[in-house]
């Protein structure tokens, strides 16, 4: 076993927190302070932002009916020019089965080796330049070492949000109102959860257990994580990560049958209750658990229905 964690102390930080937004109203108008008319603050500019309405706008499902299923970019971090960071032993598995299972779901799947930052904000920039229009969704994957609210590239750092705010509705018109799914496998720190142990109650009896509107630039996001913030993601240097293996056995048993959400939460029952660090040389890391964390922005349920081929645009 391994982790996925580049160990480092943070000192404290401290800065001013502006709490000047809570002092407009929903109209972006100041408060009425007493101030003079100096201090007003200035009318928001008028939204221009116009994007195709993919599905109506109370749909209570995501549109997956649309000609191609969309991109899938698979960034498969194994080797690293940063002294301190070991090699993923074990991401290779991830990536090869997660690219088949990504393919399974009708995605247009595409793997970047250990790419450097600049290499992956073309990447991302180049699918964000591309139209959309005929498409479902589009999948994000990124296979790495993280810490404290970062990821690493093969060579320095980075936030997430580098990243995924190319592909918000303003940025990206034609996956404006689409999926934009992220599934991130890396550290979110250096903490460890050594679990609680369960035991069946003796004394249990009942068996065993259309019209236009607006919508957010940052909607319809979803991000999905091998690990809660400030703690390890777990690694097997032959199996690969209990995260990516948990959700291509998802994926590939109930992609097409579940929601989203819904396989998410399996996933994370299996990270849960299936796997335990078996680590006995070093006991602090010994029978250590993971839980993995969901951020969700939909706005529908997705489901990643079979495609046709009379599968139409729109």
């Amino acid at each position: 076993m391994t982790d996925e964690c580049k160990i480092r102390s943070f000192g404290s930080h401290s800065g001013k927190i502006n709490n000047d937004a809570d002092s407009t109203d929903a109209q972006g108008e100041a408060g009425a302070r007493g101030g003079s008319a100096s201090n007003a603050v200035a009318a928001p500019t008028v939204n221009k932002y116009v994007a195709r309405m993919p599905t109506d706008r109370y749909a209570g499902e995501y549109n997956m009916n649309h000609k191609h299923r969309g991109l899938a970019l698979i960034f498969n971090h194994e080797f690293f020019n940063i002294p301190s960071l070991k090699a993923r032993a074990g991401t290779n598995v991830d990536c090869e089965e997660l690219r088949k299972a990504l393919k399974r779901l009708d995605f247009d799947v595409t793997v970047h080796k250990d790419c450097k930052l600049g290499d992956i904000l073309e990447h991302i920039r180049n699918a964000a330049a591309q139209d959309h229009s005929d498409n479902d969704c589009i999948a994000i994957a990124i296979l790495s070492h993280g810490e404290h609210g970062y990821l690493y590239a093969n060579d320095v750092q980075y936030k997430l949000d580098n990243i995924w705010h190319y592909l918000t509705a303003n940025n990206c018109p034609t996956l404006a109102g689409k999926p934009k799914l992220f599934f991130i496998q890396a550290c979110q720190g250096d903490r460890l959860d050594s679990g609680v142990t369960l035991e069946k109650n003796v004394t249990e009896t009942d068996g065993d257990s259309s019209t236009s509107y607006k919508i957010p630039i940052h909607a319809d996001f979803l991000f999905s994580y091998s690990t809660i913030p400030g703690y390890y993601s777990w690694r097997n240097t032959e199996k690969g990560s209990w995260f990516i293996q948990a959700l291509i056995q998802e994926l590939n048993e109930n992609g097409k049958v579940y929601s989203m959400l819904k396989l998410l939460t399996f996933v994370s029952q299996r990270v849960a209750v299936d796997f335990e660090s078996n680590v006995p040389s070093t006991p602090i890391m010994d029978r250590q658990k993971q839980i993995p964390c969901v951020t969700s922005m939909l706005t529908r349920i997705l489901r990643f229905t079979d495609k046709h081929p009379t599968s139409q645009a729109g």
